[in-house]
């Protein structure tokens, strides 16, 4: 075979392994296009968080009444919860992670470090493994949601010390910021929601 055709063949074979870009499945709708519910759900969305609609809620903006329950549920996880933003974005950053969901990685990491988590536990989580050093709240949280994602359930010991660490309210409250972050996360990755536009993916995939 001639040295320009196998060096043809080589290159068509390297730019074929090269990952093209995944399209976004569900866009924002136009205005026109959009019905009485959602522009409901859209109004309500701005009022209560005086921002527009973005992220995990352009998808489910297909479904308004989902979008504003999911709204509703997040508005207290997020800024009424009995956990501190340490703690509320620790868990937040754990579940992204074990959905590799880079949209809501990139939405929550700066998050977690003005919050107070230190870089050393984002980049431990990041990168798959247990931080070393975390106070001992956060390494009852740490225990509670890996617990809960890699076995389905919780131990008595587990249980205890998060109890202990933050209290019946805040165990709940972290459960149910795994669930409600899933829930986005699946959403995320089914829709395939990009990034916004010239942010770098932060998380790498797992094999």
């Amino acid at each position: 075979m001639p040295w320009s055709v196998l060096l043809g063949a080589l290159v068509a074979i390297a730019l074929a392994s090269i990952p093209v870009a995944a399209q976004d499945r569900m866009p924002p709708i136009p205005a026109d296009k959009l019905t009485d519910a959602q522009k409901e759900a859209i109004e309500g969305f701005k009022s209560a968080r005086g921002v527009e609609i973005s992220g995990p809620f352009i998808p489910l903006l297909r479904s308004p009444e989902v979008l504003t329950r999911a709204r509703a549920m997040g508005d207290y996880l997020r800024f009424r919860s009995a956990l501190p933003p340490r703690l509320r974005e620790f868990v937040i950053l754990m579940t992204a992670r074990t959905w590799t969901q880079q949209y809501e990685w990139h939405a929550h990491e700066p998050l977690a470090v003005s919050g107070g988590l230190s870089r050393d536990i984002i980049a431990a989580v990041a990168e798959g493994r247990r931080p070393q050093r975390m106070a001992e709240d956060e390494r009852a949280i740490y225990d509670l949601v890996d617990e809960l994602q890699r076995n389905h359930a919780v131990s008595d010991t587990t249980y205890a010390g998060a109890v202990g660490a933050v209290g019946e309210q805040g165990l709940i409250d972290a459960v149910a910021l795994v669930g409600q972050y899933s829930m986005l996360a699946m959403v995320l990755n089914t829709a395939r929601t990009p990034l916004p536009p010239g942010a770098a993916p932060p998380l790498t995939p797992f094999p």
